[in-house]
């Protein structure tokens, strides 16, 4: 049974392009160094075409997973979401109650995710801990360092 995974029109745009790179550019490469690895002689004892051959499988299974998870990608429209409860795609600025420092994350599908840029996971432990709160709220979140308590200082979109 497949997950459903909820996504930006931008996060899914990124998504596909990802997918078409490895389809029409990615996937004729390995094609290519297979057949260069072939002509080179036996391939009992050629390094060359094994290492081909195993680049070409985690190729297929990645382009195999991102076509799953295209299929079953579902573009949210933010515009419709409820701000008073922190939900996917909720930016949520916080207060680490132990060192009182503020923080501001948006809540994304897992592939999406960058911390850099501020964009959690919903799948994480924080954005699994945020999920439903609302801002006054305090959650208190196990990750895997131990234990955060955050106040929940604002939900916005």
């Amino acid at each position: 049974m497949s997950k459903v995974s909820y996504y930006t029109e931008e996060g899914l745009k990124k998504l596909r392009a990802e997918l078409d790179q490895l389809r029409d550019v990615e996937r004729p490469k390995a094609s290519q160094a297979i057949a260069e690895a072939r002509d080179k002689g036996d391939l009992s004892e050629n390094a060359e075409y094994d290492a081909a051959k195993e680049a070409q499988g985690m190729l297929e299974m990645r382009i195999s997973k991102l076509e799953e998870v295209v299929a079953n990608a579902r573009v949210i429209d933010e515009s419709q979401l409820d701000t008073s409860k922190v939900l996917i795609h909720s930016s949520v600025k916080l207060k680490n109650m132990a060192n009182q420092q503020t923080v501001t994350y948006k809540l994304v599908a897992q592939s999406e995710a960058d911390l850099k840029s501020g964009k959690i996971s919903v799948d994480s432990p924080i954005g699994k801990g945020l999920l439903g709160k609302k801002a006054g709220d305090t959650a208190d979140i196990v990750v895997p360092n131990g234990k955060i308590s955050f106040e929940i200082l604002e939900v916005n979109r």
